[in-house]
């Protein structure tokens, strides 16, 4: 899925084949989880394509880094560049893009000197599917900001996640909806949520949420709607009482939630502010304020 045999990587200042590249059983990321990462999408605009925000995207996974003791030898630009270049070597166009930075091997619990910047791309749908999803609040909640940043792509604040969804799968549902540590709806699985009521969007306020790239552009979005965001704490029975609900991420764009713990909501999809928001981002995402970055 990830790779075959022509498909080439970045790993430390050079270009070679996937299958060449390696880490070490000691690295630190490993042991610990002390790497950051990003994800990306780049688009198929009829002329070429486009990479979705990618300066907003790097300078996180640069912020995200030095919020774990990481330092990123490579400016923005440089990040840029190479994302391009890593598109245009792999004949890709509609693809998704990974961008990672690990430590080299450290057993200690203190901050490693040794850091490794590796990026790779590979032609992916959209996650986690193109259906509506029915969806269960978990028994797993988000990390909490006071014991580690959550405002960053930490490698380790993801096994929450993982738990959170496998739990979801394995009890009928398609995905979850995580708690923060005060019982306020947080996220799903990497990405941010929604719900309409009364023709406004509310979302969860920050400081305990994930501030995802993709939640803003839907806030601008719907400014341009002239349709209200509320950003607040949610109680999760005043999801239960929505009109409708959806999830957005740069890997999830934006996924429709038919149900929450097997209640459905009121309104269709089809009728939604969600739906209308959908079909303004996958123009938003072919055409943003980056395209002249495009390569044809």
């Amino acid at each position: 899925m990830y790779y075959d045999s022509k498909t080439e990587v970045f790993l430390d200042g050079k270009w070679i084949k996937a299958k060449d590249a390696k880490a070490s059983l000691f690295d630190q990321t490993m042991h610990y989880g002390t790497g950051v990462f990003e994800g990306l999408r780049s688009y198929n605009n009829g002329n070429g394509f486009n990479i979705f925000k990618p300066k907003e995207h790097f300078e996180r996974l640069k912020q995200s880094a030095e919020k774990i003791h990481l330092k990123v030898p490579y400016s923005i630009d440089e990040l840029i560049h190479i994302a391009y270049e890593l598109i245009t070597r792999n004949n890709l166009t509609n693809a998704y893009i990974r961008p990672l930075v690990f430590a080299g091997p450290n057993m200690m619990l203190s901050p490693s000197n040794h850091i490794h910047i590796f990026m790779t791309a590979w032609k992916w749908a959209k996650y986690p599917g193109i259906e509506p999803l029915n969806v269960m609040v978990s028994s797993y909640i988000k990390p909490s900001p006071k014991s580690i940043p959550i405002d960053a792509k930490i490698i380790g604040n993801y096994a929450a996640f993982t738990l959170a969804t496998a739990e979801a799968k394995h009890l009928g549902y398609d995905e979850a909806i995580l708690l923060d540590h005060n019982g306020f709806i947080s996220e799903g699985p990497g990405s941010n949520i929604f719900y309409e009521k009364d023709g406004k969007l509310y979302t969860p306020r920050l400081g305990n949420i994930f501030p995802g790239i993709t939640r803003k552009t839907i806030m601008e979005l719907a400014a341009d709607l002239n349709v209200k965001v509320i950003e607040k704490d949610i109680k999760p029975e005043e999801i239960y009482e929505a009109d409708h609900a959806f999830f957005c991420g740069t890997a999830s764009e934006v996924t429709a939630i038919d149900s929450i713990n097997g209640e459905p909501f009121k309104k269709d999809w089809e009728e939604s502010i969600g739906f209308d928001l959908h079909i303004m981002y996958q123009q938003k995402v072919k055409f943003d304020e980056y395209q002249g970055l495009t390569i044809v």
